[in-house]
């Protein structure tokens, strides 16, 4: 079977042609497999490119690197455009940039842009704020959390909360290179991160983003992952981070949002009250794999 490795900043995913059937032509065991580092090709997830449904271009699925589905990947999206762009090329029909592809996810419709320079913006929808819509039990269904103290590794954070039609859990801190945690752990994140991931609050497991705003501006960001653990970048994440900000009071609708594997430039429209995420994916490698 062939693949094609793309990664967006570093967060890295296997991309398959699957445009030939309407699920998945590997399980999520197979995923797994594929997307261990040592015994496989090394990934933190694996993206199918499926037929498109409900008058879309194309369907997008995806296993993390633990077998669990998510609703949809900002940074994977980005790189099956790019993919998408590929395929298309080689069947004679190469797409003029600006072009915009119609994506079918879990969580909705997804419209990423091929750019002329190689980004690709994405347009993510609106973000969802109610507590019923993350979901979590952290407020009343029908109220937002902002700023709402969650004791997890036996300190109270302040956290927000944020659907881009996956869940986030967003917390800000004065320096993401030194996340605060007892027991000297080589990296803090690794130590809580699983913990907030499966708290009693998030009913379907949570992504977790820690925030430092250097300015309105420019944030920093690290990031654990539902289903993948600590990753380079996350496309959802940085959009729910800034929107974290901006209920927060603390950072412009427009931001670079720094990952440790690269900038984003994120932007919720106070216009359309729709959230944008621009940046880049790349190739890797091709392969096949039996």
């Amino acid at each position: 079977m062939e693949f094609s490795k793309y990664h967006g900043l570093g967060n890295d995913f296997i991309l398959v042609d699957n445009r030939h059937q309407p699920q998945p032509v590997l399980s999520a065991e197979d995923a797994v497999r594929w997307c261990d580092r040592h015994f496989g090709i090394g990934a933190d997830g694996v993206i199918f490119a499926l037929p498109g449904q409900a008058g879309t271009d194309y369907t997008m699925r995806i296993y993390n690197s633990d077998g669990s589905e998510p609703e949809m990947c900002g940074n994977g999206i980005r790189c099956l455009a790019k993919f998408l762009e590929t395929l298309e090329t080689a069947d004679g029909k190469a797409p003029q940039a600006p072009h915009t592809y119609r994506i079918h996810t879990l969580a909705g419709l997804i419209s990423p842009t091929l750019q002329p320079d190689g980004q690709v913006t994405v347009d993510m929808g609106p973000p969802y704020l109610l507590a019923q819509e993350i979901p979590t039990t952290l407020a009343a269904a029908d109220e937002k959390v902002v700023a709402v103290p969650l004791t997890v590794a036996g300190q109270t954070w302040p956290v927000t909360c944020v659907s881009m039609g996956n869940p986030h859990c967003i917390t800000f801190v004065d320096d993401v290179a030194a996340i605060p945690v007892p027991g000297g752990f080589a990296d803090a994140l690794e130590a809580i991160g699983p913990q907030f991931e499966h708290h009693e609050v998030f009913p379907q497991r949570i992504n977790t983003e820690f925030i430092q705003v250097v300015r309105p501006d420019y944030l920093k960001m690290r990031v654990w992952e539902r289903g993948a653990g600590i990753t380079l970048a996350c496309g959802t994440g940085a959009c729910a981070s800034l929107v974290a900000g901006v209920l927060n009071g603390v950072c412009d609708r427009a931001a670079t949002v720094k990952l440790p594997g690269g900038p984003l430039h994120i932007e919720w429209s106070a216009a359309d009250n729709r959230v944008y995420m621009t940046g880049p994916a790349e190739l890797a490698f091709r392969g096949d794999r039996a």
